[in-house]
């Protein structure tokens, strides 16, 4: 089976968040099985383009309503992703650093995907799947079914994963100009509230629609940002699939980010051999349980609650636990962050920015990852936890929900929560400390959460039962 990944992210090519990590791992483990799968992308000016080899398998001229432009793809030699990854540059548009950010977004994702059907077209075979991944990328079923350049590619069946639903691609209707000419009977298909919705058309479209968890599935059905109904209306063709992870990436017997390598067997030294140089590199201290959190710093992830509840939890537990934090976003809530650094030396420190070598370090070196998420789709840093004998401190929303379970359970390995709020964070820091004086307790939630089985490998037949489906 041939599967073509359309995307706006793919690690580590460019990285924004959870939907690169999917994109960069999820083709590689479908081609170790046996499939087909390729990545096509936009050619971002990113490091990864200057640093490796590409070949120039196509160059057309295709037109974004009134503008008539040239495109140029282009693969990587080496296959060194484990996969074929192609890229799509377009003078103007996709030839920048950013991923995101720009006025003109719906220009360049609306003129990227129509570019990636054009090139398809010429292809002297059909690829059995189309995979598309969130509203950057959603269009392109109702292309391939209603636009009358591309309808002979209608047979292509096509599958819309949505890794967040809050964001949509809205447009207004001045743009509609911008989809290759389509039958304007199936206007209703674009249509959401008045606007031109990608994501919703791509709901409507596609011949399955998948999210990152089964819970995520059904909170949509609940809080979709407007989309609620239409989930309901279409939940016969939707189904969750947890996401999985890289174990070759993420592997403390084998990373080369860590101090110091170590597996079940010597979690607990290893552990602290890494907390020790964390805790060194940050001026934290050591002997108290150490919190971290890694994301961004946006309403979606609390982390405006994050400076007051992380200050209550210090005062309540007397000085009993440390913090540190990796993130970046909303600039006042990193400006509160940076002031706590004087008034909570030796428990508290920052960093502005995102690492991906810190990242690992904080993984194996932290005793608890707080995640107290006010919508989490899937969440890959609660299993990057697991994965390092992390104990996880969640909310219980989307994925979250479905792969944390809370220690007062039978075999629970977790710390969980059901609101996201100071009292509830801070209630659950106490719980972490009170639970980190018993070390055997410890000792056993580590090693349990280290042999859960979250690898692409248990994911992978999910998949392709969906695209057998459809």
């Amino acid at each position: 089976m041939e599967i073509i990944h359309v995307s706006a992210e793919c690690y580590p090519v460019a990285k924004a968040g959870g939907l690169g990590d999917v994109v960069g791992a999820l083709p590689k483990y479908q081609c170790k099985a046996g499939d087909i799968a390729k990545v096509v992308m936009p050619m971002y000016r990113t490091k990864f383009l200057y640093d490796n080899e590409w070949s120039v398998e196509f160059k057309g001229n295709t037109n974004l309503g009134n503008w008539f432009f040239d495109y140029t793809v282009i693969k990587e030699k080496s296959n060194k992703l484990g996969f074929d990854i192609y890229l799509i540059d377009i003078h103007g548009l996709l030839d920048r650093q950013k991923i995101y950010g720009y006025d003109d977004d719906t220009d360049r994702f609306t003129a990227f995907q129509i570019a990636v059907i054009h090139w398809i077209s010429n292809w002297e075979h059909r690829p059995d799947v189309i995979h598309c991944h969130d509203h950057h990328t959603a269009l392109i079923p109702f292309m391939l079914k209603h636009c009358y350049d591309y309808q002979f590619l209608a047979g292509i069946s096509t599958v819309l994963t949505i890794h967040n639903g809050q964001y949509q691609g809205w447009m207004g209707w001045d743009k509609s100009n911008y989809i290759p000419r389509w039958d304007l009977w199936k206007r209703g298909l674009l249509e959401w509230e008045g606007n031109i919705n990608p994501l919703a058309c791509g709901v409507k479209c596609a011949d399955k629609v998948t999210t990152v968890s089964q819970s995520y599935m059904d909170e949509l059905r609940m809080n979709a940002n407007g989309l609620e109904k239409l989930f309901e209306y279409e939940r016969g063709k939707c189904i969750g699939i947890l996401n999985g992870i890289d174990h070759d990436v993420w592997n403390p017997e084998t990373d080369t980010y860590l101090t110091d390598h170590y597996s079940v067997e010597n979690v607990i030294e290893g552990k602290e051999i890494n907390k020790l140089a964390l805790c060194e590199t940050f001026g934290v201290e050591p002997s108290k349980p150490l919190f971290v959190f890694i994301g961004r710093l946006v309403g979606e992830k609390a982390a405006d609650i994050l400076p007051e509840s992380i200050k209550s939890a210090i005062d309540k537990t007397q000085g009993n636990a440390s913090f540190l934090i990796l993130g970046s976003g909303d600039s006042s809530v990193e400006w509160q962050l940076q002031s706590m650094k004087t008034n909570y030396a030796g428990v508290f420190n920052t960093v502005i920015g995102y690492d991906e070598k810190l990242s690992h370090k904080m993984y194996a070196g932290a005793d608890f990852l707080l995640m107290p998420s006010r919508v989490e789709p899937c969440g890959l840093n609660q299993l990057y936890a697991l994965r390092y004998g992390t104990i996880p401190m969640v909310r219980n929303t989307g994925g979250l929900k479905d792969t944390v379970l809370d220690m007062g359970n039978y075999q629970g390995f977790g710390i969980c929560f059901n609101e996201a709020s100071i009292h509830d964070i801070v209630y659950s820091v106490e719980r972490a400390v009170s639970v980190y004086q018993d070390k055997t307790h410890i000792e056993w939630m580590r090693k349990y959460m280290m042999q859960i089985d979250h690898s692409w490998e248990s994911t992978v037949d999910r998949y392709k039962q969906v695209y057998l489906s459809a």
